[in-house]
């Protein structure tokens, strides 16, 4: 059985106690706008996780992709997120409808550094904005406008620890289930997994937007 720890850290104080304070480039890199240096590095990124969170509180991190500069810096306060065709649980949107405060991470393959990007988000249907995101002749379903709070770059010690643009380190996918495996074991159906791979892979081949 597992043995938890039963004793926390639960105030600043003692988490300080534990932690040297920031040095003075870390503590101070954060700015309330999207320097042009942070609007380049939206331009060539094609990926970026949200962080969400409902009414009740529950936190949630959900990737958004696409070609390099998908996300649209409209202004020095501004981003637009298409919605791309999904599982429509809508999870990251029902959660801004509640708490509208996001924070997105930016990412681009070969670069240990990464952009954050703190705001208040809100859903729009705007046609004006719909139409910048138009692909494959389809509009996306709506667009995340996020009014922009906080931004800094995060250094790559992640990135370095993790190898995450090394080939060496990449892992062989068949050296684990597959997803038609993972959700007949998750959902207990009688459904053969070749059915719910096959079902998986036309999905994201023809609904990608």
């Amino acid at each position: 059985m597992t043995v938890l720890p039963s004793a926390f850290i639960d105030n600043v104080d003692a988490l300080r106690r534990v932690y040297a304070q920031p040095v003075k480039g870390a503590a101070g890199k954060e700015i309330g706008h999207l320097h042009a240096h942070f609007c380049r590095f939206i331009e060539r990124s094609p990926f970026v996780c949200i962080s969400t969170m409902s009414a009740e509180g529950r936190a949630d991190v959900s990737p958004r992709g696409g070609e390099a500069g998908f996300v649209h810096a409209l202004d020095e306060a501004h981003l637009a997120i298409p919605d791309r065709p999904g599982n429509n649980r809508l999870d990251s949107l029902v959660n801004i409808i509640a708490n509208p405060s996001v924070g997105l991470l930016f990412f681009i393959p070969g670069f240990e550094d990464m952009l954050r990007v703190n705001g208040t988000a809100r859903i729009t249907t705007d046609a004006t904005l719909m139409a910048r995101f138009v692909a494959n002749g389809r509009p996306p379903a709506s667009v995340i406008l996020i009014e922009v709070n906080e931004a800094q770059t995060h250094c790559a010690k992640a990135i370095k620890r993790a190898g995450l643009w090394n080939p060496e380190t990449f892992a062989d996918r068949r050296s684990f289930p597959t997803t038609g495996q993972i959700l007949k074991d998750v959902l207990a159906t009688e459904t053969p997994v070749e059915a719910i791979d096959a079902m998986v892979e036309k999905d994201a081949r023809e609904r990608l937007y």
